[in-house]
């Protein structure tokens, strides 16, 4: 299971956003990712701030609305 993916599932461990869970929008290099949640801006994020978890969802569009109401049903 490659754990860095768009679409993979994460929460934050690190910074003021952590506990919170998101969404991998873009891999931008080995370090950074684009990330966006329900309670999270849509911003780069070191990714050893975030744990993967086994879930996934596939994005469809940029639409950033979208992706947070994705997010929340599955919750």
């Amino acid at each position: 299971m490659p754990a860095i993916e768009v679409g993979r599932v994460c929460v934050k461990i690190a910074g003021r956003e952590a506990g919170e869970k998101c969404v991998i929008v873009e891999v931008i290099d080995d370090k950074f990712v684009e990330v966006v949640g329900t309670n999270i801006k849509n911003r780069r994020c070191n990714i050893a701030h975030l744990e993967p978890v086994d879930q996934t969802i596939e994005i469809k569009s940029d639409n950033v609305e979208e992706i947070k109401k994705e997010l929340e049903s599955l919750a």
